[in-house]
């Protein structure tokens, strides 16, 4: 009898994995098929970069942002104090690019856990710009980023923007393993998300907002203690009235090379987060993974494998929609096989997402309450 429950557990699962599939496909074409207008009148734009210590390819990331093709734009740097490394790389891209207004501001130590948040609190409040574009320093972008995003702020209703990342790995297997999730899997949360109920939250490395924006939730101040800063921010955003979209404008996520535990960690951080700033949403994750409940159907009753392909292969197609067609990424069109392996990892890690209020980030141990705020624990 137990047995039979769970053959049908499993069928509804498969059976919802499908569905989400074909919204994954129907969102993608969705996204796909809306541009921006032309740009008529360029506004000045102040982009806000975090740094801390100089990590691989951080010279060629902020080289992308300085070579912008946009008549009107600034870039300050935020570091904790002027020892900081990468203090070097800004003043020799400074050196390169003259004609580029750039501000460095060293913070201090931050008087909240998101020590993030906090620097984008100093720079905000020194910017020139209303329209701000926060990126992390990890970002690649096209020299045409600031240009499609002052276009689509063309609309006086659009308050937040998430531009869509493609993940870049370094030279390690995890890191290409969470690329290929990132690039599959991700994304195609956020498209559905966009289709269903339209965007009430932002993510991602690269989010822009008008200033005025930051001002009336009560500016970053308000969401120093929160882990998912990006999350929150789009989600009062929405909550105020303001527009929040999927911008057009897809970046370069360079993730770097990770070891192992390192990777592990990331992933837990990542999947005890989501689990509090969306839980419903968390919860739905179990149709995003096809193949774990696929096998274990397949083992339990063999003769309802046509189920398990149909759901697999519906996999496939979401995969493609997303990595092929949104995101154009080359890694997942040549590491094809390493999805099934992505996806059983990502299972698991979704699992172990439901235990444990902890998380390590920068070597530091946080606790994380339910409502997506964090405290600091120790340190190691």
């Amino acid at each position: 009898m137990a047995a039979l429950v769970l053959v049908f557990i499993l069928a509804a699962v498969l059976t919802g994995s499908v569905v989400y599939s074909l919204l994954v496909v129907v969102a993608a074409r969705r996204w796909l098929a809306v541009r921006p207008p032309p740009l008529t009148a360029p506004v000045p734009i102040s982009v806000l970069k975090p740094l801390a210590g100089v990590e691989e390819g951080l010279e060629e990331n902020l080289r992308s942002f300085f070579a912008q093709q946009y008549p009107e734009f600034e870039i300050l740097f935020a570091v904790r104090d002027v020892q900081d490394p990468a203090v070097a790389v800004v003043e020799r891209l400074q050196r390169e690019f003259p004609r580029v207004p750039v501000q460095l501001l060293a913070t201090g130590e931050p008087p909240c856990p998101n020590a993030k948040v906090f620097a984008l609190e100093r720079m905000t409040t020194a910017a020139r710009s209303d329209l701000l574009v926060m990126s992390d320093s990890d970002i690649r972008a096209a020299p045409d980023l600031l240009a499609r995003v002052a276009a689509e702020f063309q609309d006086p209703r659009l308050g937040v923007s998430t531009c869509p990342y493609r993940a870049v790995p370094g030279p390690s297997f995890w890191s290409t393993l969470e690329a290929v999730g990132m690039n599959t899997e991700f994304l195609a949360g956020i498209l559905v998300a966009r289709l269903v109920e339209g965007m009430k939250f932002a993510v991602g490395p690269t989010i822009v907002a008008r200033k005025a924006l930051i001002g009336q939730i009560g500016g970053f101040a308000r969401l120093g203690e929160y882990l998912a800063e990006d999350f929150v921010l789009g989600k009062w955003a929405a909550a105020g009235g303001f527009g929040v979209a999927l911008s057009s404008c897809v970046v370069e996520h360079r993730i770097g090379a990770q070891g192992f535990a390192v990777n592990a960690r990331h992933r837990l951080r990542w999947a005890r987060s989501t689990r509090r700033s969306r839980p419903a949403g968390y919860w739905g994750q179990v149709f995003t993974n096809p193949l774990p409940p696929a096998l274990l159907l397949v083992l339990i009753q063999p003769t309802w494998w046509p189920l398990a392909a149909v759901a697999c292969f519906a996999r496939v197609a979401a995969a493609w929609a997303v990595a092929g067609r949104v995101l154009r990424d080359p890694l997942c069109a040549r590491r094809w096989w390493l999805i099934p392996m992505q996806d059983v990892v990502s299972f698991i890690t979704w699992i172990a997402g439901f235990f444990g209020n902890t998380i390590t980030w920068r070597g530091r141990r946080y606790y994380l309450h339910a409502d997506g705020r964090f405290e600091l624990t120790s340190s190691r």
